[in-house]
């Protein structure tokens, strides 16, 4: 899910609720500081949408608590202004941000800043048994993304997936050659949005390396030979690359674009939304692998300690089963919850609905049967990221 900034318009508001949650992560456990005496106002940064899937649930803990939280006050921005953001208040001894909702870009963007507080194993007491409660694949990028500062909220198979108009595609590509051919024949007619900024952009650069049989899928630099040439070329015959997803999402829906790269929440959402035609179908290129990703909770260093005691209590208050089922929302990171044990029937109604209309029988068999693979670690996550940027997206502007 992470994600883009960009979110399409009108999101389904529901509540969530919350007891106590889990850690098995290993090392030093220290207890949390005390509860305030008096409460306090809580401010949340979202960069990446996921406050669609989990804002109920923060106005559950605002009223459920009182005592601990007066007010949640809710800010959005683009992930590229994060960092910038918190270093200077950082800078300025001023942090005014007390929790950061953000996908695996803005976490990689603030561990290289040195921006966040270690959250894990230094609070593993504020949430018992955590590994046990994770979904596999959410542990996975707990450990393997999150390194102790990012706490998994929301997690999906992600991608990268082809949405196509059946109409108008009538040979669809099924390996990486066949999608460069169609490219090439239909100048313009395929898009994906940066990768610094799309969810979908993302795992397409980070599923090609498994697609093309790259030396290494985890060394942008040394292992990806043939991804970085295979996206130089397919760049030829694409028109320009928006900044987030919604953009490719719009223009497939309006018609003038016939392949879009997608993940499952970026397939279901807009076709709940009526942003992309009902009729819009997925598929996957030969060699598929699966690229996991996350919406994380990130506390950045320097917030008050009375502010760390309650945001600690909020965040495991989010990872209940009641909580974690409203992150079905309307299909926007399918599946979405993190945890274990919470099945489609407790989600709202109105979840249950969308995902029977427009999720697809086919995600079961593609889950269970494809590999789920991690995502590039922080580090050289950002260094593909720029390398795209000065490889690929600098060839096109717009």
């Amino acid at each position: 899910m992470t994600h883009d900034f960009f979110r399409l318009n009108r999101r389904t508001v529901l509540g969530g609720m919350a007891a106590t949650v889990v850690t098995g992560i290993t090392g030093a456990r220290a207890a949390a500081p005390a509860l305030p005496a008096s409460p306090v106002v809580i401010t949340v940064m979202d960069v990446g949408g996921a406050l669609a899937l989990s804002q109920p649930a923060f106005e559950e803990y605002a009223k459920t608590y009182p005592e601990r939280a007066s007010r949640i006050i809710f800010a959005k921005a683009p992930v590229t202004e994060l960092a910038g953001k918190l270093k200077a208040q950082q800078s300025a001894n001023r942090v005014d941000i007390d929790l950061v909702l953000t996908g695996s870009d803005g976490l990689a963007a603030g561990l290289v800043n040195q921006t966040w507080m270690k959250i894990l194993p230094d609070f593993s007491s504020t949430f018992p048994n955590l590994e046990e409660n994770y979904e596999p694949a959410a542990l996975n990028l707990l450990k393997a993304q999150g390194d102790g500062y990012g706490v998994v909220i929301n997690y999906y198979p992600s991608g990268p997936l082809l949405e196509y108009d059946p109409e108008r595609v009538k040979k669809v590509p099924t390996t990486a050659e066949e999608l460069l051919a169609y490219a090439k024949e239909n100048p313009g007619r395929f898009m994906y949005a940066r990768p610094t900024n799309s969810g979908p952009g993302r795992t397409f650069m980070m599923g090609l390396p498994y697609l093309l049989g790259d030396k290494d899928p985890s060394d942008p630099v040394d292992g990806w030979e043939k991804t970085w040439a295979y996206l130089a070329e397919i760049g030829q015959y694409i028109d320009y690359y928006p900044a987030g997803t919604g953009v490719t999402m719009k223009e497939f829906g309006e018609g003038s674009r016939d392949i879009i790269i997608s993940t499952t929440g970026w397939d279901i959402n807009p076709r709940a939304l009526g942003i992309v035609p009902e009729t819009a179908k997925i598929g996957t290129l030969k060699g598929f692998h699966w690229v996991s990703d996350a919406f994380f909770m990130c506390v950045p260093k320097g917030i008050a300690e009375d502010k760390v005691a309650v945001v600690l209590d909020l965040m495991a208050f989010l990872l209940t089963p009641k909580a974690q089922a409203y992150s079905y929302d309307e299909g926007y990171l399918y599946p979405g919850p993190a945890v274990k044990n919470v099945p489609l029937s407790m989600a709202p109604q109105r979840s249950q609905d969308v995902i029977k209309e427009f999720g697809r029988p086919e995600y079961a068999d593609l889950i269970a049967n494809n590999p789920i693979e991690l995502p590039l670690k922080p580090d050289k996550m950002v260094i593909a990221f720029r390398k795209w940027d000065e490889l690929v997206g600098a060839k096109k502007s717009k």
